[in-house]
């Protein structure tokens, strides 16, 4: 569902103006951004769980040079 059919749902559902239902669909979004912002976690039951994580400090593996072949004749 994209922003504009979420409001386009308010519209039909709710009644409000489709200006209306944009700035609800705004306010709720700029809400749930500034908490994020924060460093807040946002848990709407029954809908899901938002957080920020920080990609950076992921854990990974690290990448090692890739190795010469040893010939088993020798080095001709």
């Amino acid at each position: 569902m994209t922003k504009a059919e979420l409001i386009d749902a308010i519209y039909e559902k709710v009644g409000f103006s489709k200006k209306e239902s944009a700035r609800i669909v705004e306010l709720v979004f700029d809400i749930m951004k500034d908490c994020l912002e924060k460093g807040e976690k946002i848990k709407i039951s029954g809908f899901g769980n938002f957080v920020v994580r920080d990609k950076r400090a992921r854990i990974g593996r690290i990448p090692r040079p890739a190795r010469r072949s040893r010939s088993p004749r020798g080095a001709f």
